[in-house]
């Protein structure tokens, strides 16, 4: 009897989604529905209360949101050409939506009349398609070719969302479109908005901003500092991290593991960028009775950068014993990276950035959520604090005295404020 009455239900189920997909929910009645799937429409009410519960199972039971994210997934490989992994990715996405016009069209219309439920079970599918695309794209391109701190589920949803108002747009209108929504270019015109800013390399990333403040302000600073416009003042304000959530970061790192802390060590002791770090090698390492000193080599340059034994008022080890020797001591592999992953290559900025984001996950500050790139600031303003001056830390940062301007400018704030409350306390 039960898988009797299992069978009912599915032969409903699959009648409806026939119906909604060439005719839509609207145009769609409960008595089409019970007879596509031969059965007495007393047996649908019974089953499902009304339309809206069938909705509800067909969006639950179906596997219809499954069943498409995961043919996103299969024979899927890594791939240098971003390009064209984008425009099929979303040739595909459009192509799937392309297949059930009547079903989105009443998806959109109907929307704000669902019963809560509706809406909750469609947001999860939304969801489940996420997630599932999320990994296909981050498993079809290059990790290295993410020039972005977003994962790949964020930067499928943002892409989703585009492509949807797209077919929307397309499915509820008839008059004449621009050029814009023909569909190649619009597959043409998305690729190149997200080549040019979601996987835009770091080092591209650099030479527009610097390009664009330029155009705007007097100073400027390299990518290797956040920064943010205060549009009463047209200056660059610098965005760096207090003391307390600079050792909260240390604290989540060391809990994480051996190799966690010293990255996020080096992050905090050497002010040094995800690039810098992915090209540390163990040879880089140079000793002597008073310091640790890396060698960072570049295209342009080469230059030595000290680790500090001192943190924010936090002493880490010594020269030859802290997290970075103690985590180099317990390698017993061959790889001469500093840092490497789980399959015991050389490590990945993307894979760096995923370390970063399990440490602050719980942290936040004023701004947000800490960025990885407010290490290397926070590293930079500290020195000056100690009485650093802008040519030596232009030396060791490989940056002109210009683009540091505006971190001596936050240093003498830090420092004013500083005295300000030594002040009061007398």
């Amino acid at each position: 009897m039960t898988s009797h009455t299992s069978s009912t239900r599915q032969r409903i189920v699959q009648a409806a989604l026939e119906l909604f997909v060439t005719q839509g929910v609207t145009n769609t009645t409960t008595r089409q529905i019970a007879e596509l799937a031969e059965v007495n429409e007393v047996t649908l009410f019974r089953q499902f209360g009304n339309k809206h519960g069938l909705v509800l199972a067909l969006i639950e039971e179906s596997n219809a949101f499954e069943n498409l994210g995961e043919s996103f997934v299969q024979n899927s490989g890594i791939t240098e050409d971003t390009y064209q992994v984008l425009r099929e990715y979303i040739d595909k996405v459009l192509l799937a939506l392309e297949r059930v016009p009547e079903l989105i069209r009443s998806i959109v219309g109907e929307a704000s009349q669902y019963p809560i439920e509706n809406r909750r079970a469609l947001g999860r599918g939304l969801s489940q398609i996420n997630q599932y695309m999320g990994q296909y794209l981050g498993s079809a391109i290059d990790p290295d070719a993410f020039g972005t701190q977003l994962p790949p589920q964020t930067i499928v949803c943002l892409l989703n969302v585009i492509i949807l108002g797209y077919a929307i747009t397309e499915f509820t209108t008839t008059t004449e479109q621009s050029e814009l929504w023909d569909r190649d270019k619009f597959i043409d015109n998305l690729v190149e908005l997200f080549l040019n800013g979601a996987f835009v390399k770091p080092e591209a990333q650099t030479t527009k901003l610097a390009v664009d403040v330029v155009n705007t302000v007097e100073t400027v600073e390299t990518v290797t500092s956040i920064t943010k416009t205060n549009s009463n003042r047209g200056s660059i304000s610098i965005v760096d991290l207090p003391a307390t959530k600079v050792h909260e970061i240390l604290q989540q790192a060391k809990k994480t593991g051996l190799q966690d802390f010293a990255l996020a060590y080096v992050l905090f002791a050497a002010g040094l960028s995800v690039d810098e770090i992915v090209n540390l090698q163990r040879s880089h390492q140079i000793y002597d009775n008073q310091a640790l000193i890396l060698q960072i080599t570049t295209r342009e340059s080469t230059r030595q950068v000290p680790v500090n034994q001192w943190i924010m008022g936090k002493r880490y080890g010594s020269y030859n014993n802290n997290p970075l020797t103690k985590w180099l001591k317990s390698r017993k592999d061959i790889e001469t990276a500093i840092f490497i992953n789980e399959t015991g290559a050389p490590i990945s900025q993307s894979e760096i950035q995923q370390h970063w984001e399990k440490w602050t996950q719980s942290i936040l500050t004023p701004d947000g959520t800490p960025s990885i790139i407010q290490a290397q600031q926070t590293w930079r303003i500290e020195m000056l604090m100690r009485g650093m001056s802008l040519e030596n830390l232009s030396i060791l940062t490989g940056c002109t005295i210009s683009q540091l301007q505006p971190l001596a400018r936050r240093a003498k704030e830090k420092a004013a404020i500083e005295e300000a409350t030594r002040l009061d306390q007398k």
